[in-house]
Order: structure tokens, then C-alpha cells, then sequence
């Protein structure tokens, strides 16, 4: 036996309390013999006994209520059947924990694995009286406690469990063992048990770490763990990518993205309907024949755009058994004009082949959307920076320490420059500027390398492409003409450890593109240069596409990159607003207040975590333009196939979990698992049952005493009476 309470153990000691008032009552009286005294003698040693007798009896129950409501106040316990003997309850404090990420919305047709797992939860509380400690968590990437701790009401528990919902997150089962293992040690109970009802996806529970075997091992000595499996169908498409693939962003132009469905299914889908949606009316429409168990597809959706301003991109699809993730979003900030300011350092014909590039288009017309202003290295312009979106230096040789300042601070401010090597760049020059403070460049510069093989012919691209969005339109190329694509020489460089390379050259690691971020705009640095003696890229189609690329991608905005559900959201201003509180209004239209700061140099506003899937909109006060920022769900939570019940049984033995798969087994679980007894009600009945009998007693003695020791007094005679 044990108590939840055991220091009110030391309350046993007021049993004192009855003896000590027993003994002062004893009173002392000093003894007078008197002659007719002699004829009762015999009858009030009989009658003291008696009363001796009556008195120890009410000391006893006194002090025998005392234990008793001791006991009953330090809530002893039994967890074995060594006490079996002894009255009590089935009593146990428990922890539910329901899975509330997206996979659980997934619908076989009848009901979905949510509802699934709320009537097991109905069969788990048949098993719980009033007054048993209860905690109920919905699961997710951050874990949401609805009740902690509470003495269960069928009531108040049926209306919390009602509100529950599926999230639009994914399930952080890593975490799971040590967070209900924190919520267990809080119950107030003997015996504690922990379910988890979840669909158990494969992807999770198949490939437990080290680190969660153990953690469960953990929360297995703190309480009895079930792992309830509510699984369904593992038939499930998601459409996992929208992107801008090629074309700008301007009004008046079409750009071309494209959006990828995977089946993470067993079986073939076929015949699937990809919709394109412009602030929320259908342009496009795509149909994919077929996508095989496992496979993605991709379409291409073509947008226009007829105005200027932030815009709103979907892809989606539907009839899917998982609707959470069957929309894709992004934002697109389409301008009237993109303006790209080039300096040429070496007066060669690099800015006329910038320019053209720039300006070309699929038809062969010149593309007039573009502004781009030219200008001779000696000529390099200071201030007016303001209205320029892209900024390109090829084969400059150097700029001052000043002029360095003032590019930086035109890319932190959310722009961009693109970097081209050649002959006249002094590298010692460059690097000065580094050793000054001065981080414009990605990477240390060397010396000019040759790059071609043994018979003097160019190295071409790597086509082993990363995966980034000014690589796509690359793709799109046949081999060969990549191929033809030849590079001569290049400048050696030392990347620094926050940048990285986009393109290699094939058959090494030297890197030919290499971008940077730089506050909120970004660097992007050509080891070779943008005219024709170090390479043959201008007079290939890789030229252009890799150009109006990288400036799309320059020209955009942070808020323009798409988040996932959990994901900070941010909103920054280089200027200090009107507002000291900026405002996100999430899909589900609640507005969310959140103070701006200003950090170094900035003004931002940062909501910590992104609940839902859509589209929220930040402005920086109530009556402020607002600007869209897309966020997506994780689409490694569509992967919904479960692990079967052996799998889990084989995958967690000897962590002490029990793996309840049915209704019946969950019940039978229950109630092998279900030793341990509360007998504090019972020691609090009979504490109470001995003092009303003590009470009762000690009055109805006391009466009797009354009526025995009285005696009627004679009347009083007569003055003068015989």
C-alpha cells in the first residue's frame, strides 16, 4: 500500500488530542468516609466500572476516527494483488493523447481516422468515474493541452473532446514520449495510464530512432502506455510543388509555373484535373493521365498577369481523400517595369550581351518591359539607387570602400546584384574590401584558372542541377545544347561558409554560379565572364533563360517565398512605420496583433508560428495595405500509409507499450492493465459512521447519567411545623 498524501500521515498524531482531554477530565477528589457511606459502597464500585468501561469505549472510537480520517486524507493506494484483500475502487489517473495532424482527416468513404479515434476514446472513458484525474493533448507539431490534470466530468470532457479538431500540421512524434511523460508525473493518481491514439504512419513509427525507443521506455515507468491504431486507406494524391519556372513577373506579361502531384498511394490514379487559380478565379486547367504508385507528375500553368501588385497563385486538385494538402499557393509581385542598372569594367560588348539577354523573348520580338540602363565602370553611379531592383557588375575591377557600402546596403534592402568575373577584375582589390568589414562578395577571389580539357575544348555545365528555382528553366533544355555550353576559363575563388553553388562545372566541384544571402536581398557571383572570350554561354540559349531567371528571382520579395504550416512569419521595413503594432490576418479571417521591433537596422514584425494553410495577409496597422504571404502544408505528412499491427508490436517490443488495435482489445487491455484500488472513500465512510456513532453514544449516556443522578427535593415545611 501506498499514499498519494503521506505527510498528512503525521495527522495520526491528534489521536493524542482525545487522550490528553480524557485525562484532565479525570478529576482528583479528596476521599471522606462517613458512616452511611458503609451501605453504598458495595454499589458504586459496581457503578464506576461500568463508567470506566463506557469512557475507554468513546476514548476508543475517538481515536479509532482519527486514524481513519488520517488515512482517508493521505489517499492510500494499492497497485498490486497482495491488497486485493482490501476494499476499494478501480481507480487510475489517465493521459489521451489524440493525433490531430492533417493524415488523420484522411476519409475511407465511411468516416475518417479522426472520428475513428474519438469512438475509441469512447471506450476508454466506460473506464473512468468522476473525479479520476484527466489530461487530454491533441498531438501536432506543437502539442495543444485541452485539459490538464482535471477531475473528469462526463460532461465538461464531452464538450472539450467535441472541440478538438484536425490540424494543419504534421505530426512531431520525436517529441511525443517526453511531453506525455511530463503531463503523467502531474496526475494525482496511483496507477497512471497513457494512450496515444494515432494513425501510426509508416514513414514515423517504422523508422524509430534510438532516442524514441528510450524516451517511450521512460514514460513506460511512469505509467502504463497503449498505442491505439486508427488506420484507413494509404490511398492519398497531394500536390507537393507550385513554382515559377520561367517568364517575369511584370504586368502584361505570362509566366509559366509548374505544379507537381505525387501519388503516395499503392495503385495508379488516373485521369486528374491540375487547377490554376488568380486571386481565387480559375485561368488554367491541366489534366494528367495517369500517376503511378509512388510517382509525381508535373504540369504546366500558364499565368497572365493584367496588373501591377502582390498576387495570389493556386494550384489544386480535389475528389482526393485527403483535402488538406490538394492546394498549393505562392505570391507573385508582378511590377509595371523592372529596372536592371549594368557597369561594364571592361568596355568590351558584356553590357550589350546583358541587355540583349535580358530583353529577349521566346518569339524572337525584344521584351520592352525591362528597363535597363547601362554604364561604364569609371562612371559607376553613387546614390539614386532607390528605384533600381537588379544591379550587374561584369568584369569591373574594382569599386571604393565607399561605393562597396553603398551596394551592400542596396542589396540588404531587399535587392539584387549579380557578380561577372574577367580580366580586369583585381582580386586583391575585392578581397581588400572583405578584410574591411565589407561581406558583398560570396567568395574570396584567386587567380584566373583554365578550364579547358587536354584538347583544349571548354568544360561544360554539371547538369546534375541543384534544386533551386533559377535552375529550372535550365531543365527544360535538351542535353546536347547544355552541353555546347563551354567554359574556358574561370577565376579560382574560396567560398565562404554562407554561401553556396548553384552550378558546377561538370567532372569537378569548382563552382561557376555561387549565391549569397545578404540581408534581405542576395548575391549572385559568375566565377566566368558575361562576354564571349572566357566562354561561348552568351551565344546559347543558356544565356538568356539563366539571366531573366536570376533577376526574377533578384526582383522578389521575402514575403513572395512560401512558408509551411509552423513556419515565423515576418514583416520588415527598412523605414519606421506609422504603427508599433503590425497585423496578420490568417485564412480563418482572425486578426492577429504582434508589436514591431526594430532590429539591426530594421523594422520587423514577427509572428512566431503560422497555424494554418492559406493565405495570410500582413499590413503594419488596421487600415494599411496588406501583402499576402502563402503558407503551405508539409507534405511529408501526406504519406499516409500505416504500420500494421505486428509491425508495431515487433517495433516496440521492449518499450512496454501495449498495442490496443481494436475495439476489444482496447477494452480488454483495460482491464488486465487496471490493478490498481483507491480505498480512501471507504476509510472516510467509516470515520464518519464511528463518530456519529460516538456522538450518539456519548449523548445518550450522558442523558442516562442525568436521569440516575438526580434526586427530587422535599417540600418545605412550615415555619413551626410539628
Amino acid at each position: 500500500m501506498t499514499f498519494l498524501n503521506p505527510l498528512l500521515l503525521l495527522g495520526a498524531l491528534g489521536i493524542a488530542l482525545p487522550i490528553l482531554a480524557h485525562l484532565i477530565n479525570r478529576q482528583q477528589v479528596k476521599r471522606t468516609d462517613w458512616a452511611a457511606m458503609q451501605f453504598l459502597n458495595t454499589k458504586v464500585r459496581v457503578r464506576s466500572r461500568q463508567i470506566r468501561l463506557r469512557d475507554l469505549l468513546l476514548l476508543a472510537m475517538r481515536c479509532l476516527a482519527i486514524l481513519l480520517l488520517v488515512f482517508a486524507l493521505a489517499r492510500p493506494a494499492t497497485d498490486s494483488t497482495s491488497w486485493s484483500w482490501m476494499p476499494g475502487e478501480e481507480r487510475a489517473g489517465v493521459v489521451i493523447a489524440l493525433d490531430g495532424s492533417y493524415s488523420m482527416s484522411q476519409n475511407d468513404g465511411e468516416q475518417t481516422r479522426f472520428e475513428r479515434a474519438i469512438e475509441q476514446i469512447g471506450v476508454i472513458r466506460e473506464h473512468l468515474k468522476p473525479g479520476d484525474p484527466v489530461t487530454l493533448v491533441l498531438l501536432g507539431e506543437e502539442h495543444d493541452v485541452a485539459l490538464r490534470n482535471i477531475a473528469y466530468n462526463p460532461d465538461r470532457f464531452d464538450e472539450v473532446l467535441q472541440q478538438q479538431a484536425v490540424l494543419d500540421e504534421t505530426l512531431d512524434l520525436d517529441s511525443v514520449p517526453k511531453f506525455l511523460e511530463t503531463l503523467a508525473v502531474d496526475l494525482d493518481a496511483q496507477q497512471k495510464e497513457v494512450y496515444i491514439l494515432t494513425d501510426t504512419q509508416a514513414r514515423d513509427w517504422n523508422s524509430g530512432s534510438i532516442t524514441f525507443q528510450d524516451a517511450l521506455k521512460q514514460l513506460s515507468s511512469e505509467a502504463r502506455v497503449f498505442v491505439v491504431p486508427v488506420t484507413g486507406s494509404d490511398a492519398n494524391l497531394a500536390v507537393t510543388g507550385l513554382e515559377l519556372v520561367s517568364g517575369t513577373l511584370r504586368k502584361g506579361s505570362v509566366a509559366r509555373y509548374q505544379a507537381t502531384v505525387h501519388n503516395f498511394g499503392t495503385r495508379p490514379v488516373s485521369d486528374i484535373e491540375v487547377r490554376c487559380r488568380v486571386e481565387g478565379v480559375q485561368i488554367d486547367r491541366k489534366r494528367i493521365p495517369v500517376i503511378e504508385p509512388g510517382t509525381s507528375e508535373t504540369v504546366s500553368l500558364f499565368v497572365p498577369f493584367y496588373n501591377a501588385g502582390s498576387t495570389r497563385i493556386t494550384a489544386e486538385i480535389s475528389g482526393d481523400s485527403v483535402e488538406t494538402d490538394n492546394t498549393r499557393r505562392v505570391v507573385a509581385v508582378v511590377r509595371e517595369r523592372v529596372k536592371v542598372v549594368c557597369i561594364d569594367g571592361s568596355a568590351s560588348e558584356a553590357t550589350r550581351l546583358l541587355a540583349s539577354a535580358l530583353k529577349a523573348r521566346a518569339d524572337g520580338a525584344e521584351d520592352e518591359d525591362y528597363e535597363v540602363e547601362t554604364f561604364q565602370w569609371p562612371n559607376f553611379p553613387i546614390g539614386g539607387l532607390d528605384d533600381i531592383d537588379v544591379m550587374l557588375l561584369a568584369d569591373v575591377p574594382k569599386i571604393t570602400e565607399e561605393q562597396a557600402e553603398q551596394v551592400e546596403a542596396f542589396v540588404r534592402r531587399g535587392n539584387g546584384l549579380i557578380w561577372f568575373a574577367g580580366e580586369n577584375v583585381k582580386a586583391s582589390e575585392w578581397n581588400a574590401l572583405a578584410d574591411k568589414g565589407v561581406t558583398l562578395l560570396p567568395a574570396s577571389l584567386g587567380i584566373i584558372t583554365d578550364s579547358r580539357d587536354g584538347q583544349g575544348v571548354g568544360t561544360p555545365l554539371d547538369q546534375a542541377f541543384l534544386d533551386h528555382s533559377v535552375c529550372r528553366p535550365l531543365r527544360a533544355l535538351p542535353e546536347d545544347l547544355l552541353s555546347e555550353t563551354r567554359f574556358l576559363q574561370r577565376i579560382d575563388v574560396e567560398p565562404k561558409p554562407t554561401s553556396f553553388s548553384v552550378l558546377n562545372l561538370a567532372g569537378s566541384t569548382a563552382p561557376l554560379l555561387l549565391e549569397q544571402s545578404l540581408g534581405r536581398g542576395h548575391v549572385f557571383m559568375f566565377t566566368s565572364s558575361a562576354h564571349t572570350a572566357w566562354n561561348n554561354m552568351a551565344q546559347t540559349p543558356v544565356f538568356p533563360m539563366l539571366l531573366q531567371q536570376l533577376v526574377t528571382h533578384l526582383a522578389g520579395r521575402a514575403f513572395e517565398s512560401p512558408r509551411l504550416v509552423g513556419d515565423a512569419l515576418m514583416l520588415s521595413y527598412t523605414d519606421a512605420p506609422d504603427a508599433t503594432d503590425a497585423v496578420f490576418d490568417s485564412p480563418s479571417e482572425q486578426s492577429i496583433t504582434v508589436p514591431v521591433r526594430e532590429h539591426r537596422d530594421e523594422y520587423v514584425a514577427l509572428l512566431e508560428q503560422s497555424d494554418e494553410a492559406g493565405f495570410y495577409l500582413a499590413r503594419m496597422s488596421v487600415q494599411a495595405p496588406g501583402m499576402p504571404i502563402a503558407v503551405n502544408v508539409d507534405t511529408r505528412e501526406s504519406d499516409v500509409s500505416s504500420s500494421s499491427s505486428s509491425e508495431l508490436i515487433a517495433g516496440l517490443e521492449g518499450t512496454g507499450v501495449t498495442v490496443s488495435a481494436t475495439q476489444a482489445d482496447l477494452t480488454a487491455d483495460i482491464a488486465t492493465a487496471r490493478t490498481g484500488r483507491s480505498s480512501w472513500r471507504y476509510f472516510m465512510i467509516v470515520a464518519l459512521v464511528l463518530l456519529v456513532s460516538e456522538s450518539l453514544l456519548a449523548d445518550r449516556l450522558y442523558q442516562k447519567k442525568q436521569t440516575t443522578s438526580g434526586q427530587v427535593e422535599p417540600s418545605p415545611q412550615p415555619v413551626g411545623a410539628a
